[in-house]
């Protein structure tokens, strides 16, 4: 495979984490995005420990100018991206009737919202290359929409009609557009929930476990490969099975 800068949004948590690794382990030269310097700086130490040497740069992907200096950071210290993973998101839940403004807006701006602010900045220089991979990290919750998550379901919704668009649009020019709709995955934050609601989770997955994070990571590596230059506008659900859609 042939080695490429890699920029991996919201890559110091759980799935993102193993995603950078993923992507290292195969060559590539990758880069994260922060907004607390102090946390980014020990996470950095601590990839460095086992052995990965990421580089991190400071942006907001909710806000397009500052999502545009970061991806101009990574580009100083790596080089152009050539393989972009839409992965940062957050949750704000609650039942609609309880939902305010705010809580639909910031979820919406980061988990949608930065398709476009950390996109926009990259597209240009791929279409000039010839080449690029770009692969939004969606949820099954984007595809069978989720009790109290109406604005965390219709910004993962959103992720994939925007892949759809932009695969079509760019599909002349050697870069391929797609999404991976993760079920629940044993991170620190579906750990962290109550066990007996966890074991409620697993009895609804055929496989009969949570996923782990490297088999998110693996799904990605697979769409960045460049043999995969065939397969655009795609959609990979990988949930043991919970959700089965077409």
């Amino acid at each position: 495979m042939t080695a490429r800068v890699a920029l991996v949004t919201g890559g110091t948590g759980g799935i993102g984490t193993a995603i950078c690794r993923h992507l290292a382990s195969l060559g590539h030269k990758v880069a994260t995005n922060y907004r607390d310097e102090g946390k980014a700086k020990a996470w950095q130490d601590a990839q460095k420990k086992a052995g990965f040497d990421f580089a991190i740069a400071k942006g907001d992907v909710a806000d397009a100018d500052t999502a545009e200096a970061m991806i101009r950071d990574v580009e100083k210290q790596l080089g152009p991206v050539e393989i972009l993973i839409n992965n940062a998101g957050i949750t704000r839940d609650t039942t609609f009737h309880k939902m305010s403004a705010m809580q639909w807006q910031d979820v919406i701006a980061t988990n949608l919202g930065s398709c476009f602010n950390v996109t926009r900045p990259v597209i240009d220089g791929m279409r000039e290359r010839k080449w690029g991979r770009i692969v939004q990290i969606s949820s099954i919750n984007g595809q069978k929409g989720q009790y109290g998550q109406a604005n965390y379901a219709a910004a993962k919704a959103g992720m994939h009609g925007f892949t759809i668009s932009l695969a079509q649009e760019n599909a002349k020019f050697g870069i391929t557009v797609n999404t991976v709709s993760p079920g629940y995955v044993g991170t620190d934050m579906v750990m962290a929930v109550p066990e007996e609601v966890r074991n409620k989770i697993v009895a609804q997955i055929p496989v009969g476990r949570l996923g782990d994070p490297d088999e998110i990571a693996f799904a990605v590596g697979f769409f960045a490969d460049d043999r995969a230059r065939w397969i655009t506008g795609a959609n990979l659900a990988i949930n043991g099975g919970q959700y089965m859609g077409w």
